[in-house]
């Protein structure tokens, strides 16, 4: 087996590297940097890409050479919110823990990732970092906002009852998402407190929700494929089609970005990037 891949590395099979940023946990008493299985899995059997986990308690000085090293980012979910100071609010969630490690990490590593026209694809935080990035702004309390739904899940419950269908979520129309997963809706889970109030600079929605909070976002100024989702693809992936669907154009995404690294041509920067950052 070592051999075969080996052998498939030095035929030009060498699969895409993508980043994923760890989240700090403490446990009995000592700090951690930890990544759930479930999104690791969706990137190596859908994707079909290698993971790079970078620690996020280190600092930014190292976000350039790491991003060096990848052929896209991926950004995950967490049982952590955003620093509302970095949208210019009080936390009204003491409650939540924040990591704040991670969110100067990944605010210096997606602004990096853009302009250097790297794939993206954000989940949950992932998508909400993508947003205060480019300097928008959330909802703390979305289960509070008038006629709009509480899209928590219930701690009460098993897990798989949490990641069930919760809702469905609308696509918007004639879109390259809406093509991609050739669905008008789409069933989804729902596991989020906050949501997008303001879209961040160059963001457009490409979802909705039943009760209109955005579901979906991308960059469409950008060449390169960006996504990002409120809910959790990444649960039972290789059971769900538009899962497999957007796990497999994020791949192919990193594909493209691999070969053209390999073909001198990774130094491309788009122009439209600096109207956004």
């Amino acid at each position: 087996m070592l051999q075969n891949n080996t052998s498939a590395t030095q035929n030009g099979l060498r699969r895409p590297v993508v980043l994923m940023s760890m989240g700090a946990q403490e446990r009995a008493g000592h700090d951690y940097q930890v990544m759930t299985v479930k999104y690791i899995l969706p990137l190596v059997e859908q994707s079909g890409c290698v993971p790079l986990l970078a620690p996020t308690c280190c600092g930014i000085d190292n976000v350039s050479q790491y991003l060096s090293m990848v052929d896209g980012v991926y950004l995950t979910g967490a049982g952590t919110n955003i620093d509302p100071t970095l949208y210019g609010e009080e936390n009204l969630t003491p409650n939540i823990e924040m990591d704040k490690g991670r969110d100067w990490f990944d605010q210096a590593l997606i602004r990096a990732a853009l302009a250097m026209g790297l794939p993206f694809f954000g989940i949950c935080r992932g998508m909400q970092e993508l947003n205060v990035t480019l300097g928008g702004d959330m909802y703390q309390k979305s289960y509070q906002l008038p006629d709009i739904d509480d899209h928590r899940e219930d701690y009460a419950s098993t897990v798989a009852e949490q990641y069930a269908d919760a809702h469905s979520v609308r696509l918007v129309p004639n879109t390259w998402f809406s093509k991609l997963l050739q669905q008008v809706e789409i069933p989804v889970n729902s596991l989020h407190g906050q949501a997008i109030k303001t879209l961040g600079k160059g963001l457009q929605p490409l979802a909705y929700a039943q009760d209109g909070l955005i579901e979906a976002v991308h960059l469409p100024e950008l060449a390169q494929f960006t996504l990002g989702v409120q809910w959790h693809p990444e649960w039972q992936a290789a059971q769900n089609p538009s899962s497999v669907r957007m796990f497999q154009a994020f791949g192919e995404a990193c594909r493209d970005r691999k070969n053209a690294r390999l073909a001198g041509l990774d130094d491309v920067r788009h122009t439209a990037v600096g109207s956004i950052l």
